[in-house]
């Protein structure tokens, strides 16, 4: 979910100023490399609507845009560096980086690390003479590029979100840039390709704040323009306790890649906001909100409202907590906006699915009734009664156990009398099954609250749901009056 936040937000910004909203499969790390994953990414941007005008699967003048079909042109970039004394080759082996962290260690450093300081004493161009070094590359050892970081040097950037950064250079690492198996790491391939793609802005997770100086540091070293980074916050737990994670996938309802994750406590499988029926301009909605603030009490934003007021000024630096119900809240106002014919057709094949008959109308009816109670499309399934013949009570416990609760003699009598007022109406309208209850009502010397719930139980089977005047009217005249003396008779019969 933090991935398609932050595609959203370059989206709406590269919108907002007249830019292009490209996408760049970095894929160099193969030991993380997931078949079906770049096809996960693509399916997950094109429900949202995040389609980018440049990448893999549209092409651009920049190709090609995953980093794998890029290789060939990296090492020409490591060897500039070494070339320009901003990197050098380092033969140490796994054994002796152990070894070297662990002397570190056993000093008492906390964060062991290669850097300015402990390069001097490793296996690198910097200690070993030039024709050792020669000899090396010529025998073809396993060897890494290293940036070559200053010690004495502060780096200084402005972010667009958090203002000056400023980090001491012997709190950098001398990263590896080019690795033993003939790949870039993500540092130099990133730089590099940023740069070839002329990109201006990167807007990115705060993952990677820690790693923003170092990237200052690669483009200095090429002397390359650097592009404005923005660092966005995190996406917290309800709780504000910790970032998202896997965990928290089918409990909070965040996608999780791939479909099929296992968490290892409870065994369930994840799903995510497509797949649980969540529209995706309300996912799109709620996402552009947890960590920006368009301003004023503005929530419900069309895309084309969301770029009109997109400004990175405002997205906030502090973590944004994640909200499960104000997440439903959203896709309900999303089902509302939708029309009923809309609504209808959804509903209509949500029944045939079931094994329900129902003609288009009556579910397009159905649907502008039940549309004010529903926070899904699937919720308007409670609705079924609409579209079957006879007593909704056949075989629910539930609704038999709430009917012996409300069952009255008294009240039972004033839905015999309400069934005589139907029969002289031939096509009742919800107005006139209004006229009829009151009329049943004010025989009676009962209260509506007295047998409103009885009439409700016979003929929906469910003490909620739309007005029932409306229901009776979709439901015709003689099957609110068979359901209605079906139930009596049932409750009749209990003595």
């Amino acid at each position: 979910m933090g991935g398609v936040r932050t595609a959203l937000y370059n989206y709406l910004f590269a919108r907002k100023h007249g830019g292009t909203f490209l996408l760049r499969i970095e894929d160099t790390d193969q030991t993380r490399f997931v078949p079906g994953a770049e096809d996960y990414v693509r399916q997950s941007l094109e429900w949202c609507g995040l389609i980018p005008e440049e990448g893999p699967w549209s092409g651009g003048p920049d190709g090609p845009y995953r980093q794998s079909e890029r290789k060939a042109l990296y090492r020409q970039y490591a060897d500039q560096l070494i070339d320009a004394d901003q990197a050098y080759y380092a033969f140490d082996t796994p054994e002796e980086l152990d070894a070297m962290r662990e002397r570190l260690k056993a000093a008492g450093v906390a964060a062991p690390a290669y850097n300015a300081v402990t390069r001097e004493h490793m296996k690198n161009s910097l200690t070993l003479s030039a024709d050792e070094v020669k000899e090396r590359l010529a025998r073809r050892d396993d060897f890494v590029i290293r940036l070559k970081v200053p010690r004495h040097r502060e780096i200084r950037f402005e972010d667009l979100i958090r203002g000056w950064v400023v980090v001491h250079g012997a709190n950098i690492d001398d990263k590896v840039l080019f690795k033993s198996d003939g790949m870039p790491t993500y540092h130099l391939a990133n730089i590099v390709d940023d740069h070839l793609m002329r990109i201006t802005h990167v807007i990115r997770g705060e993952e990677w704040l820690p790693s923003a100086p170092l990237h200052v540091l690669i483009y200095e070293a090429f002397g390359w323009v650097r592009p404005a980074f923005a660092h966005l916050p995190l996406i917290l737990k309800p709780d504000g306790n910790g970032k998202l994670s896997k965990r928290d996938g089918d409990r909070l309802g965040f996608p999780v890649f791939p479909l099929d994750w296992q968490d290892p406590v409870s065994g369930e499988k994840s799903s995510g906001y497509r797949e649980k029926g969540y529209f995706p301009e309300a996912f799109i909605n709620m996402l552009a909100l947890l960590g920006w603030n368009p301003g004023g009490d503005v929530e419900l934003m069309s895309m084309a409202e969301m770029i009109g007021h997109f400004d990175l000024q405002r997205v906030h630096k502090g973590g944004a907590r994640f909200d499960p119900e104000k997440t439903k809240w959203f896709n309900q106002q999303y089902l509302r906006k939708h029309s009923d014919a809309e609504l209808g057709a959804a509903l209509h094949k949500l029944l045939l699915d079931q094994g329900i008959s129902a003609s288009l109308e009556r579910a397009m009816a159905a649907a502008a009734l039940l549309k004010e109670r529903a926070t899904f499309v699937t919720d308007m399934l409670e609705g079924a009664y609409l579209f079957r013949e006879g007593s909704p009570l056949k075989g629910d416990t539930e609704a038999e156990a709430e009917l012996r609760k409300r069952w009255k003699p008294e009240a039972g009598a004033a839905i015999e009398s309400y069934i005589v007022a139907l029969e002289s109406t031939a096509e009742p309208t919800p107005a006139d099954f209004e006229a009829a209850f009151q009329q049943a009502l004010a025989a009676s010397g009962l209260k509506a609250g007295q047998v409103m719930p009885l009439y409700r139980l016979l003929v929906a089977g469910r003490m909620q749901g739309p007005g029932m005047f409306e229901v009776s009217a979709l439901l015709g005249r003689d099957e609110v009056i068979n359901r209605l003396r079906a139930g009596l008779e049932h409750c009749r019969a209990w003595g």
